[in-house]
């Protein structure tokens, strides 16, 4: 019965049903296990490696602050089943294609990180990473810093805060993340703004009073300040406002994540708390807006926004250092990986490009670890030629 239950897990990790849980615990033993083949024997000491496995686990969840819940001993006693019934000669001679072994280790990728380029209004251009922390610049009475843990922090001087009149020109700054890079702004008005890699932000050194607004290209998720105006005595709840491309997201203060890679042909909106209104910006796009209610997301593609239901924790895997598919197609993976680690992706077969694959991956590894495990299926393979992927049969 064991050895039933072992092989089951392993059945679901192979068809993209396991727990993300289930994976990080198979894929820590799957890749310490592959890390050093001449240290396998044929008959392991199960308790010195299940130890090492455990650890190895503890380790990456801190690393990227994600806990396991109370079932996690299940699934760790699930793997050490796989170790202790030798699932691994099972598993092992179908997992990696002998011809992409050797490529891999001599052609890996290293995976983006914290870059970004900050572009001020005066045509001043600061590349973030390289920035030491601290302040950066001081412009209109708002100073701008790096902090410790390498975010850029927008601080309003106290007279600026109590002058209600702004200048007739109002400073705008950019922040671009490149390919393979990203970054964490914290706006004037206190909204936190997450921007994924090839992703350009917009924005006034300083809001107007009833007025919030950013231009966005690419992706980013926003956790938007709540702020109030004075209007005719009365106290109002300021907007913020974000406008890609062909529409525009209007809140008065939520979570949410905007995608609006143009690569990608459509605009994606998934709101997390909170209530979001979408709204066309051109008479190309048929229908009125939409209003979006905590885990639905708005789709706008070929001049028409549909709504639906979404897995909110899949949408917010880039933020959280995941990439995560399910029964996304490989073309769209690709995409994916491209940007995040700056490589140019060449498909052999075009047929492959629409293929569905689900899985959980770190961002954090190198891409050989995301290859491979898209490779599982066996009905893909990749080559790694300089900073080019070949997607073949």
């Amino acid at each position: 019965m064991e050895h039933k239950q072992a092989k089951e897990l392993l059945d679901r990790y192979l068809e993209g049903k396991c727990t993300a849980e289930e994976i990080n615990l198979v894929e820590s033993w799957y890749l310490q296990e592959t890390a050093h083949p001449a240290e396998l024997q044929s008959e392991p000491d199960y308790d010195d490696l299940g130890k090492s496995i455990w650890k190895d686990i503890q380790d990456q969840n801190n690393s990227t602050k994600k806990l396991l819940p109370y079932y996690k001993w299940a699934a760790a006693a699930a793997v050490f089943l796989i170790i202790g019934f030798g699932v691994y000669r099972f598993i092992r001679p179908q997992v990696l294609p002998a011809h992409s072994t050797g490529d891999f280790a001599r052609n890996d990728i290293s995976p983006g990180g914290n870059k970004a380029f900050l572009t001020l209004a005066d045509g001043r251009k600061i590349a973030l990473d390289d920035a030491a922390k601290g302040k950066i610049a001081e412009q209109a009475g708002v100073t701008i810093s790096k902090t410790a843990d390498g975010q850029l922090l927008y601080s309003v001087s106290d007279a600026i805060k109590s002058n209600q009149q702004l200048s007739a020109k109002t400073a705008f700054n950019t922040i671009e993340t490149p390919r393979g890079g990203q970054y964490q702004v914290n706006l004037p008005d206190g909204t936190k703004v997450w921007l994924n890699a090839g992703s350009v932000l917009r924005y006034p050194a300083r809001f107007a009073v009833a007025k919030r607004e950013v231009e966005l290209q690419g992706e980013a998720y926003f956790e938007v300040a709540k702020r109030t105006f004075k209007e005719n005595g009365k106290e109002k709840r300021l907007p913020f406002a974000v406008k890609t491309g062909l529409q525009e997201v209007e809140v008065l203060g939520t979570h949410f994540n905007i995608n609006s890679y143009q690569e990608e042909g459509n605009i994606k909106t998934t709101l997390l708390e909170g209530s979001v209104a979408v709204k066309p910006l051109s008479g190309r796009i048929s229908g009125t807006g939409k209003i979006l209610k905590p885990g639905e997301q708005a789709v706008l593609k070929d001049g028409v926004i549909k709504t639906t239901g979404v897995d909110t924790e899949q949408v917010l895997a880039w933020k959280e250092g995941f990439f995560m598919f399910d029964n996304e197609n490989l073309q769209n993976i690709m995409l994916q990986i491209a940007r995040w680690y700056d490589v140019e992706v060449e498909f052999k077969d075009n047929n492959l490009k629409t293929k569905g694959y689900s899985g959980t991956v770190s961002r954090f590894t190198n891409v050989s670890q995301v290859l491979k495990k898209i490779e599982l299926t066996g009905s893909v393979h990749f080559k790694i030629e300089g900073r080019r992927i070949v997607v073949m049969r």
